[in-house]
């Protein structure tokens, strides 16, 4: 920092400083006015700043919570944080956290990049639903995570939701060319040497970006609705391991550590080496009931970016962001904003 300058000069500074930063000069205009150069304007209101009498002050609008995205980031280790200020029902939130969703993936999505997309979330659908086509930067494929969850209706949808993303995002669709969830090990075997399924979990190992909804437990409406694909008997079995939550139904404790159970040799979707191997991986969830799994998948590492809505980052803020001791730690992520 320069030496303190003396009163004249600080008159001087605080003028040009005024011209600019108040009143909307521009600095050629201030350099004819003051019979200055433009080279001595430009210097005067950079020490103006590094004497404090220009700051800036920064005035979040209401309904954008940059503090709060900004502690979770730092305390958490994550990439990037979305907060979205809502209230109300659970429709209300998954439809403000979808159209947050879409207004994040619009703004971050790059040219060639390639997308994959777990196969069964109502916040990912509703983010889906609210995407506008893209015209310019293309990514260059969407490829399902994991086959369809449920009745034969609901694993249409599934494959449906990667194909809109698709043509939203001008890209080729991948999909998975089979159920989720089968019955047995010797049929998920039989399933992962078939040559169409081959290819799509080739395909993962390139993936730059995973849009991925976090589950609990007790299965949603919309998957109940449409024939849940685990059984009350694969549902007490996950809780009693202490599962609290999944990501593709990769089910982790609280401490978000992966839960070993019988039901990962019946699962044709990707793994979480492969998943965690993806430079991106953004969760859209939220709603308290949540809450719990959407910690525990933030601790796990199994997302880096996170959109949900006020109430889930309260929860997060006021709860440790350290593992409990029985689970290994896991190195943090340095914070990028790319």
């Amino acid at each position: 920092m320069p030496a303190s300058p003396d009163r004249d000069r600080l008159r001087l500074l605080t003028k040009v400083a005024r011209l600019y930063h108040e009143q909307g000069v521009r600095q050629p205009e201030i350099a004819e006015r003051l019979n200055l150069s433009q080279a001595r304007v430009s210097r005067l209101l950079k020490e103006a700043s590094e004497l404090g009498i220009v700051r800036t002050i920064i005035v979040p609008p209401p309904g954008v919570h940059a503090d709060i995205e900004d502690e979770l980031i730092r305390r958490y280790g994550l990439r990037d944080v979305m907060v979205v200020d809502v209230e109300g029902s659970a429709g209300d939130i998954t439809a403000a956290l979808g159209a947050s969703g879409a207004t994040y993936l619009d703004m971050t999505l790059q040219n060639d990049d390639v997308i994959g997309v777990s196969s069964w979330s109502t916040t990912l659908l509703a983010a889906v639903d609210a995407m506008r086509p893209r015209h310019t930067l293309n990514a260059r494929q969407v490829i399902q995570l994991m086959g369809g969850v449920g009745s034969p209706d609901a694993q249409m949808q599934a494959t449906r939701l990667t194909g809109r993303l698709a043509t939203l995002t001008g890209a080729a669709p991948l999909f998975v060319p089979s159920p989720g969830l089968v019955g047995s090990a010797t049929l998920q075997q039989a399933l992962l040497t078939d040559p169409a399924v081959q290819t799509v979990r080739e395909a993962w190992s390139e993936l730059t970006v995973a849009l991925v909804g976090i589950g609990t437990t007790t299965p949603s409406p919309l998957l109940r609705q449409s024939g849940n694909g685990l059984s009350d008997a694969d549902q007490r079995t996950l809780r009693d391991a202490g599962a609290v939550g999944d990501v593709c139904l990769r089910y982790f404790d609280e401490a978000g550590q992966p839960v070993v159970a019988d039901l990962d040799q019946r699962i044709i979707g990707i793994d979480r080496e492969t998943l965690l191997g993806t430079a991106r991986r953004i969760a859209i969830a939220g709603g308290q009931e949540k809450a719990t799994a959407i910690r525990a998948a933030v601790l796990g590492r199994w997302v880096n970016i996170l959109i949900t809505d006020l109430g889930v980052a309260g929860h997060l803020l006021g709860a440790s962001a350290d593992a409990p001791p029985s689970a290994p730690s896991a190195d943090r992520e340095p914070v990028d904003h790319r």
